[in-house]
């Protein structure tokens, strides 16, 4: 297996390099005779383009497509490591004179009769290319600068060789699209695994406003306005060694952020590495040390007499470190793959650069996840490729080809993973497992929430039972995860042992012996609350628990329930006897004026004397019933009403809530 992997690493790691084709335009969006240096590409569409070179004169010149120059003017960084100062950018501006309608014409009609331009012609503001000018003050700059410009975004590729001893060989790979206009030689790649707010700005195309018109009305102002004064202040002016200690500071500082220095006549050195650099991702200092031209640098000192104390000074603009609007990203936690050999790429070509080459724990097995899309999945699960991202970055989403034994198993899509977290990828269908469940449903664990004002709200656990039957057909024991839709607002209670829980799902392991059956169940509880009357069953079980077990409430309250209890025990059996006098009676009233009908129908009959001396009798006997009913229930109502007062009465003022911790 290894050799295998070995096999497919050393036949994907030869790169491939492809032509793009759709029209792309030749020409670059953004050039300049100072080298490129530097491509950020993220994944939003955007690219961070850094140049860096020396530059002995008063100008330096970009030349650049109409619609590029406002992302261009909206995005420029600019750092001078030493030399005059960077004056201003200039660019020209593209004025079209308004048409005239010619006299005695229509301007409507002018408008609709003006002859279109040819169709084959773009318009003119894509078709001219401007000079941008970086105006200096003369003297030798070594320059670096970063702008953002459109570039296609970068795409990941995932492949995965499952091992049997549960671990598995990742790779992750860039494809990157050059598409800029220009050939990027000998650059610095850094792919970023993240989105950046970025938008289109149209700096470069001047807006006038609408402004209100004020006419003179001849106001006269009533009163002189009172103006406000603010004093210049400035800061003491440093001594000669304090200034010497900041300035070396300072020039320390921008060498740690950069992990390399700058020097006149094309040369640069390496900064050590600061304290509290040690341990940052790729694409920190220690990337960015790697990617130091390769001359020999000169000792700082040296660097140091070359420039002024003066030029030091005056060259430094904000921010000083370019490299750091995409190195800020590794400290907010985005990743970026920062490339560590340069990269060159024509223009109009793709390349595929490797990203990551790790070892990771990962598995082949099966998971029990119903798509509406694939329909047997109902009942079949899926063959899954089961791995843990232990790499430092996110991996983005992207296809990935899974294979095992030297055979290539299938291809799923990875979603955006972050480091520690495990993908679970589909890839086939496995029809030798068959999977079923059942649901159950029930109302358990009442228990006391609330007594206040004489009222009692209980809540009730909604127990929902999912039980999953797997059987096995084929001959290899089967390792599965039982995709397991969770109810809004449910909790598991106690889940089989290995269940991960996320936010809308938890996925259940299930081990079936080949030629078996097994099955699993998943137990959720979500609670729900509900006032309860006092005689019912349901009060009767909360409160009763709560007596036994009334946790943090004090002493006082809970004897001052007890006995409110046993009133209410009385009025429970009152209210029972009641029930039991007044169905009794109902059920007599109906039996007497079915007597009284069947006595009615037998006025005219002489045979059957004996029938209506029977009906007689029992209509006599219910009669006399009835009467000691009414007497009983006058009895059993003023009793019931006296012990409804004497438990109204226990409940006054009594207020008992119990939090939300201590229900269960």
């Amino acid at each position: 297996m290894r050799s295998f992997a070995s096999r497919f690493a050393l036949f994907i790691g030869l790169g491939i390099a492809s032509s793009v084709t759709g029209g792309c335009a030749s020409t670059a969006n953004v050039s300049s005779d100072l080298p490129l240096s530097r491509v950020v590409i993220y994944r939003n569409g955007v690219g961070y383009f850094e140049r860096t070179g020396e530059v002995e004169g008063d100008e330096v010149r970009f030349k650049m497509k109409s619609q590029r120059v406002g992302d261009f003017l909206a995005t420029l960084a600019i750092v001078q490591r030493g030399g005059s100062a960077v004056r201003a950018a200039s660019f020209p501006l593209e004025i079209e004179d308004d048409e005239e309608t010619p006299p005695g014409q229509d301007p409507r009609l002018y408008s609709m009769l003006k002859p279109l331009p040819p169709p084959e012609q773009p318009p003119k503001s894509q078709r001219d290319m401007k000079d941008v000018v970086l105006k200096l003050d003369g003297g030798r700059h070594l320059l670096s600068l970063g702008y953002v410009a459109e570039t296609p975004v970068w795409r990941p590729s995932y492949r995965l060789v499952v091992q049997k001893d549960g671990k598995a060989d990742l790779q992750a790979w860039g494809i990157v699209h050059n598409l800029s206009g220009e050939d990027w030689n000998d650059v610095k790649l850094v792919l970023v695994a993240g989105a950046p707010l970025a938008f289109e700005a149209t700096l470069g195309t001047p807006v006038v406003p609408q402004r209100p018109v004020v006419t003179d009305q001849g106001e006269v102002i009533a009163a002189v306005p009172e103006g406000l004064t603010s004093l210049k202040t400035e800061p003491a002016p440093m001594q000669p060694a304090e200034e010497a200690v900041a300035m070396d500071e300072d020039y320390a500082e921008m060498d740690a952020d950069d992990g390399y220095g700058y020097a006149f006549g094309g040369r640069a050195t390496a900064a050590p590495a600061a304290s509290g650099t040690a341990g940052r991702p790729s694409g920190g200092a220690e990337a960015m040390k790697k990617d130091a031209p390769s001359a020999a640098p000169p000792p700082a000192p040296e660097r140091r007499r070359m420039i002024s104390e003066a030029e030091l000074r005056e060259g430094l603009s904000q921010p000083r470190n370019v490299s750091a609007l995409a190195g800020i990203a590794v400290d907010t936690g985005t990743t970026r793959y920062s490339i560590p050999n340069a990269v060159s790429l024509p223009n109009e070509s793709a390349t595929m650069v490797l990203l990551v080459s790790s070892q990771v724990p990962g598995e082949a097995m099966f998971l029990f996840s119903p798509d509406g899309g694939v329909p047997e999945s109902g009942s079949h699960p899926f063959r899954v490729a089961r791995f843990k991202n232990s790499t430092a970055g996110l991996l983005e989403r992207g296809p990935i080809a899974v294979f095992q034994g030297g055979s290539f198993l299938g291809q799923g899509m990875v979603e955006p993973l972050p480091p520690k977290a495990s993908a679970t990828v589909p890839f086939a269908l496995e029809r030798s497992l068959v999977v079923t469940s059942e649901r159950k449903t029930d109302r358990r664990n009442a228990r006391l929430m609330k007594i206040e004002n004489g009222q009692l709200m209980v809540e009730r656990d909604n127990v929902y039972e999912t039980t999953y039957s797997v059987k096995n057909g084929g001959g290899d024991h089967a390792k599965l995860l039982l995709k397991h839709p969770r109810f809004p607002g449910g909790n598991l209670f106690e889940p089989p042992k290995g269940t991960e829980e996320e936010a809308h799902h938890a996925l259940v392991p299930i081990e079936v012996p080949g030629h078996q059956d097994g099955k699993v169940m998943v137990e959720e509880r979500q609670p729900s609350q509900e006032w309860a009357a006092w005689t019912s069953d349901l009060a009767r079980e909360a409160v009763e628990a709560f007596l036994k077990a009334p946790g943090a409430i004090d002493a006082e309250r809970v004897a001052r329930l007890r006995t409110a209890w046993e009133v209410r025990g009385k009025v429970k059996v009152a209210e029972d006897e009641l029930r039991k006098l007044q169905s009794e009676r109902n059920m007599l009233e109906n039996f007497s004026r079915e007597d009284r009908l069947k006595l009615k129908s037998l006025e005219k009959n002489r045979f059957a004397d004996d029938l209506r001396r029977t009906l007689t009798a029992r209509l006599t006997e219910n009669t006399r019933r009835m009467e000691e009913i009414e007497k009983r229930l006058v009895e059993v109502s003023l009793t019931l009403e006296e012990q409804r007062i004497r438990f109204d009465d226990a409940l006054r003022g009594l207020r008992i809530v119990i939090s939300q911790p201590d229900q269960r």
